[in-house]
């Protein structure tokens, strides 16, 4: 009988410099900060934090994905998720389908036949994290968890844009709870649209992540912020408790099997 001496693998995924760390907190900061600062202002400064806070978040998303799976992952990653919003905010704002009637105003910026450029973003804002999430929790309902995330967040994006005047709905019929201006199929559409982007980024993007350095902080935390902004925003600076409680209620519920695993649980597909 031999003895042979256990070398462990070596771990060959490289570190993260901590520089480009730092712009990654910073950027994040900056979005969160505009955000924070969104109830206190009005007229042109809120417009501008309006179009900026979408930048600046989507923007720190990006830079997590290009740092945490690779530039490659991040370029398909925003490319498509770019190219699909855009398809499907063409199509809802020209024939009503999947969301509704609905007119964006000119005051969100630079539009591209109808549609602000900023529109895309915000998709790209919250894809990259909810698609995290989804693949966390589970392994062959990631487009239909991620489609659920998806349609959780508009539930606190739709009144407090509706309500700045961003855009505009026109509808009879059933509307969201609590939200009398915003039509019920708006959710039905945003689960739909969101489970099919769900399913594309699922289908294209690696699932390995590269670098041991970069966790999933960044866009856990911001899937947090989301939830607790959205809450304490909408009881405490927009007078609007139902929105609150039914925007809490349904982004907590996607909220809650991810906690839960980071907690207690191993990855489900990473």
């Amino acid at each position: 009988m031999s003895l042979r001496q256990f070398y462990p693998r070596k771990n060959l995924r490289r570190q993260v410099a901590s520089w480009k760390l730092f712009i990654l907190y910073a950027t994040l900061l900056v979005a969160i900060g505009l955000q924070i600062s969104y109830p206190l202002i009005d007229g042109e400064a809120l417009r501008v934090v309006t179009i900026a806070t979408v930048y600046w978040a989507a923007a720190a998303m990006f830079i997590h994905a290009s740092l945490a799976y690779g530039f490659i992952y991040s370029l398909q990653f925003l490319f498509i998720t770019f190219t699909y919003a855009l398809v499907i905010e063409q199509i809802g704002s020209r024939s009503g389908w999947p969301f509704g009637s609905y007119e964006y105003s000119p005051t969100l910026g630079y539009q591209i036949y109808g549609v602000p450029l900023v529109v895309p973003f915000a998709w790209v804002m919250l894809a990259h994290p909810v698609l995290l999430a989804a693949r966390k929790v589970t392994k062959n309902w990631v487009f239909l968890y991620g489609g659920f995330g998806m349609m959780a967040w508009d539930l606190f994006l739709d009144p407090q844009m509706v309500s700045a005047e961003r855009w505009t709905w026109d509808f009879t019929g059933s509307h969201v709870p609590f939200q009398p201006e915003i039509p019920l199929s708006n959710a039905f559409g945003w689960l739909l649209t969101g489970m099919g982007l769900m399913a594309i980024l699922n289908a294209v993007l690696r699932v390995d992540r590269r670098k041991v350095s970069t966790s999933t902080a960044v866009p856990d935390f911001f899937l947090m912020w989301t939830w607790f902004a959205g809450v304490v925003g909408n009881l405490f600076f927009f007078d609007r408790t139902g929105v609150a409680f039914i925007g809490g209620l349904v982004f907590g519920l996607f909220l809650l099997p991810y906690i839960f695993l980071l907690r207690f649980g191993p990855p489900a597909n990473n």
